[in-house]
């Protein structure tokens, strides 16, 4: 009965095609890197339109909080779509896996209410060895990269990359910081800005912007971008949420990082108001 059901459809004589074969999407690949012992996290890759065709090297963009299950699919298309608008150069994408992220990206205890709820905060010096020492010479020596990379993360990515510019100037060429939780330890790092710019001087310029978070937020971020002059770029956008904000913002802080000579049309609305063609 099953089988006359099946075929109620069929034509005599005529055979029944089968369904196309189905081939898998490859997005890009995964390596495992050991953080700790018994720790490895993922450091995902995305490979730009006709890497795989050529020998063209590329510059490399840096993703904090870059899981599978976190930013990577999100900033990886920003990225492809970037490019093919001529926003931005196509980039080799590499995502970072964090697990703890208060640990992680967090380079103090906090005050005390924040430590008594997150103890484990403040250990930002070990992730970012582990960016140094790890994770950059693995890509740099697996893939054909250009020698030029920059960094991205939103909210307490965004706060481990403003300390990374204030800290390690030298780790990255360019920085964008989506929504930094810079209201952490009540602003304790923007406030110190100032002190760790004087006696480290950079070069590299911080892409900066808050949303609707608040006084304090808002404080914290213009006190960075003061201490910073003209190497930061402060885009406050507070028509915006924390949860809205670096969908938004990630093809405006790409175009930022690895601008082209293109003319962008305004009507776009994606043009950094302190970028060079502003």
């Amino acid at each position: 009965m099953l089988l006359a059901l099946s075929c109620l459809l069929c034509v005599p004589g005529v055979a029944v095609a089968e369904a196309p074969a189905s081939t898998p999407i490859t997005i890009g690949q995964t390596h495992l890197v050991a953080f700790a012992d018994g720790d490895q996290r993922q450091v995902n890759v995305y490979l730009p339109e006709g890497y795989a065709e050529g020998t063209k090297r590329y510059p490399v963009l840096y993703l904090i909080d870059g899981g599978l299950s976190q930013d990577f699919l999100h900033v990886a298309g920003t990225s492809a779509l970037n490019a093919i608008w001529g926003r931005s150069l196509p980039v080799i994408v590499v995502g970072i896996e964090s697990k703890d992220r208060r640990a992680e990206l967090i380079g103090s205890v906090g005050n005390a209410a924040q430590h008594k709820q997150y103890p484990t905060a403040g250990q930002s010096t070990r992730f970012r060895a582990f960016l140094r020492d790890t994770v950059k010479p693995l890509i740099e020596a697996d893939y054909r990269t250009d020698g030029d990379d920059g960094v991205i993360g939103e909210s307490l990515a965004g706060l481990f990359i403003v300390e990374t510019w204030l800290r390690e100037p030298g780790l990255f060429h360019r920085y964008a910081a989506i929504d930094a939780s810079l209201w952490w330890d009540d602003a304790a790092l923007a406030k110190a800005a100032a002190g760790l710019i004087a006696t480290s001087p950079r070069t590299g310029p911080l892409y900066l912007t808050y949303s609707n978070e608040g006084r304090e937020t808002a404080q914290a971020a213009q006190r960075v971008a003061a201490a910073g002059g003209s190497l930061v770029c402060l885009s406050p956008r507070e028509d915006l949420t924390h949860a809205t904000a670096y969908h938004v913002l990630s093809p405006q802080a790409l175009q930022f990082l690895f601008p082209t000579a293109n003319k962008q049309d305004p009507e776009w609305g994606f043009e950094v108001p302190c970028s060079k063609k502003s």
